[in-house]
């Protein structure tokens, strides 16, 4: 079920970042990176997650497609800058070159930039469906999660604990700003589409933010044991850098361990505020999280 819903919808999102790109036509190199870092692959985890979220919620799925649209984006972006000189230096992005290799580095800053602000001219173009408040409540909450006190924040933290021995506290800080904020947040902007408040949403929150550790605990394993042709980027990466992962402080054993536990007590929490029939899509999704090899 999971598997049919993914691809589904990760054609229409697809399409969807198309349409809003495919009027940006100059400076040529900012258009065709910006398609190119997008479109060049990926789950489609996050929007997908918000439009999931909708449908729980009992809401209709095209209501969330700007929102979808820009955080891809905003996702995009921190990858094109992730990848740069100066943060990570990675070659590859999904078995293919990473976009400052592809077009250059200052033009690889640039087509980070015009992502993260195109994001934000999506996130409040005229052809939606949810009044003008919820736009202003989704603009700041993006805002919010995408910079110092989120993604940003926990990316800042992890460059300045390079080379250091860091505790758990830290390690979890970095992981649940710079990876987990953008995974709760298609939640929590479905939450505000849908008008949910109190223990449901509370619920739906604790849920993303349990997967979005899973997530970046499974990110930390597969440097270690994935493969180069699935993964689409060289293993090893952390322990060149020198960076602190669950694995280098807890060892493999253990680190899968507690993956194990984050993705059953996710689990658990959809188990026992849905029907199973409702809650389907977000169990086996904690399960893929789990298992995948990319």
């Amino acid at each position: 079920m999971l598997k049919n819903y993914l691809k589904e919808k990760r054609e229409i999102i697809d399409e969807s970042v198309k349409n809003y790109l495919d009027d940006l036509k100059y400076p040529k190199v900012i258009a065709d990176g910006m398609k190119y870092a997008v479109l060049n692959g990926g789950k489609r985890l996050r929007p997908i997650l918000l439009l999931m979220t909708l449908k729980l919620l009992g809401e209709r799925e095209e209501k969330g497609i700007p929102a979808a649209v820009a955080i891809e984006m905003i996702h995009s972006y921190s990858l094109v800058h992730d990848d740069l000189p100066a943060l990570d230096d990675d070659d590859y992005r999904r078995g293919k070159l990473t976009t400052h290799k592809k077009y250059g580095e200052a033009q690889g800053i640039l087509i980070g930039d015009a992502l993260l602000t195109h994001a934000f001219n999506v996130l409040t173009s005229k052809d939606q469906e949810i009044d003008a408040q919820k736009i202003v409540d989704i603009v700041r909450l993006t805002s919010q999660y995408a910079g110092v006190n989120g993604m940003i924040g926990g990316q800042m933290v992890d460059i300045e604990s390079e080379g250091k021995s860091i505790d758990l506290p830290v390690l979890q800080y970095i992981h649940t700003h710079k990876t987990g904020k953008m995974i709760s947040l298609p939640v929590e902007v479905a939450c505000i589409i849908a008008g949910i408040e109190g223990e449901k949403k509370e619920k739906l929150i604790e849920y993303s933010e349990l997967i979005g550790l899973a997530f970046q605990i499974k990110d930390d394993i597969l440097d270690i044991e994935g493969d180069f042709e699935k993964i689409g980027k060289p293993v090893g990466s952390d322990t060149e850098l020198e960076k602190s992962t669950y694995p280098s402080i807890f060892g493999m054993e253990k680190t899968k361990e507690m993956l194990a536990e984050k993705i059953e007590a996710a689990k658990n929490i959809i188990r026992s505020e849905f029907e199973s029939d409702k809650g389907r899509l977000f169990i086996e999704l904690a399960d893929y999280i789990q298992e995948r090899e990319k």
